[in-house]
């Protein structure tokens, strides 16, 4: 009988919950794994470490003007860089309109001359988009994982193609072998060989970072310098991190 079978799921409309934890608002599509925090008592501070490991995007790009971002979430990347980056102007792509509805329990900017939520598809808005960005973020999932279209080559040449000469695109990915070494193979494939990753210690993210190959070589032989030049917000928000982790470990060969 029909009634025998669920019915079918549309990831990209999934309703997530926003619950509160002690001082934290989170963001969850069930009750195993949480998509992203707020601190109720500050809210621009990124509690969860991958979004911190995120912001190293910085250590390329220290004074971004175009920041595209995929996936909105609980907005913790967004309320930072909102805060924190004055002059940059920011977009933030979204598919779900559930997790759209949350923005404002989440403390999400509204939309003004720099910086806007657009509902749309974060694939199709890269390839249609005629903008050049500094600094491409991409943290889209929905309650199953990254979805498909985000891990393409084609994807990820399109984001090549919308960078800046010295721009970089980070993606934060499920640390799982099986998951993440193909994206990171198509990923090398996109940047010509520009790409690294990372583990946080926390969590099960791997975030990946790509960009023109001598980009990626500048930042690896001078990291330490460049973080010591960022703004001290900056600076503290990446000493939140646990462990050394900013040792840039160079990837193996796709």
């Amino acid at each position: 009988m029909d009634n025998d079978f669920l019915p079918f799921v549309d990831r990209a409309n999934v309703r997530p919950v926003a619950r509160q934890e002690g001082r934290s608002l989170l963001l969850r599509f069930d009750m195993d794994t949480v998509q992203s925090s707020m601190n109720l008592d500050d809210p621009c501070v990124l509690e969860l470490e991958y979004t911190r490991a995120m912001m190293l995007c910085l250590l390329f790009c220290p004074a971004p003007r175009h920041i595209l971002m995929i996936g909105l979430g609980g907005g913790s990347l967004a309320r930072y860089c909102h805060r924190h980056l004055p002059d940059a102007d920011m977009t933030v792509v979204e598919i779900n309109p559930h997790v759209m509805a949350l923005r404002d329990d989440f403390l999400v900017p509204p939309d003004g001359p720099r910086f806007r939520v657009v509902l749309a598809d974060g694939a199709v808005f890269v390839r249609r988009t005629a903008q050049p960005f500094d600094v491409i973020l991409v943290d889209g999932f929905h309650f199953d994982g990254q979805p498909d279209a985000l891990g393409t080559l084609a994807f990820y040449g399109a984001c090549r193609a919308r960078l800046a000469p010295s721009g970089v695109l980070v993606v934060n990915m499920d640390s799982d072998a099986g998951i993440s070494e193909p994206l990171l193979q198509r990923l090398g494939e996109a940047f010509d060989g520009g790409v690294m990753s990372m583990l946080p210690e926390v969590g099960s993210n791997r975030v990946a970072f790509a960009a023109a190959a001598p980009v990626l070589q500048g930042v690896q032989n001078t990291w330490r310098e460049r973080l010591q030049a960022l703004e001290p917000v900056h600076r503290q928000m990446l000493g939140r991190r646990s462990g050394e982790g900013l040792a840039w470990p160079p990837l193996d060969p796709p």
